[in-house]
């Protein structure tokens, strides 16, 4: 959440060194009442958190589809786009693919 008005700046700056890849976006929700809503959205994923033991580490593994739901559920429109960039980490895959020997020689 960012009260920010350019969120990219918020994205640019969590894409640090505390995360393997840079962040992707795959939808940006306008939302009068942001932290409400977030805490909604925490409460309804709360089992889907990485980590379980500190909450202030706000990651968590759920599907695109679960939180459009969600936010169906909600009444809030939002607009996803489900080919996000993720460069560093496709290429990742794509090294990982490849035979030992030859990942050393990228």
């Amino acid at each position: 959440m960012t009260r920010r008005l350019e969120p990219m700046g918020r994205v640019k700056e969590l894409s640090g060194a505390s995360v393997p890849f840079l962040f992707d976006i795959h939808a940006l929700i306008y939302s009068e009442n942001a932290p409400e809503l977030e805490r909604q959205l925490h409460q309804e994923f709360n089992d889907c958190r990485v980590n379980k033991i500190n909450e202030r580490k706000e990651f968590f593994k759920v599907s695109l589809a679960d939180v459009k739901q969600k936010l169906l559920d909600l009444n809030i429109e939002v607009k996803f786009t489900l080919a996000a960039e993720a460069e560093e980490y496709r290429r990742t895959l794509q090294i990982e693919a490849l035979p030992v020997e030859a990942q050393s020689h990228i």
